[in-house]
């Protein structure tokens, strides 16, 4: 991984790692609860926007308004961004809750704080029939 390039995103890449969260592990993908949703990142005093699109598609809006085309995977409870130069992976072991900052450090050593505004309401898993059926 190259660091020095994955230090330019740092002010626009990162992601939670949560603890005590109402969602079992088992039922929670990775991703899911901010699918779509923006997340604003600070990063040594500079805020971007991280939205994580399905399929595997990011884009990062600077404070500018500027956006940079990114992409994101989940493996082994680490969140990963790149933009086609550099990737840079973030612990994430729990969904985001929205409201809740998070201050988390990256694989190139870079501190940032994560804000979910909001996040996606869980799918309702499939109704269970009494045992007659019903």
């Amino acid at each position: 991984m190259n660091c020095k390039l994955a230090a330019r995103l740092t002010a626009a890449l990162a992601v939670a790692s949560l603890s005590g969260t109402a969602l079992a592990q088992s039922a929670w993908t990775p991703g899911a609860e901010v699918v779509g949703q923006p997340i604003q990142v600070t990063t040594n005093g500079v805020t971007n926007t991280v939205t994580l699109n399905p399929g595997g598609q990011a884009q990062i809006l600077t404070p500018s308004g500027r956006p940079i085309a990114a992409t994101w995977t989940t493996s082994s409870g680490q969140l990963c961004l790149g933009n086609g130069a550099a990737q840079e992976c973030y612990p994430y072991n729990a969904p985001f809750q929205a409201g809740q900052p998070v201050t988390v450090t990256s694989s190139c050593n870079a501190t940032s704080t994560w804000l979910a505004q909001s996040t996606n309401t869980p799918a309702n898993p499939p109704a269970q029939r009494g045992e007659r059926g019903r």
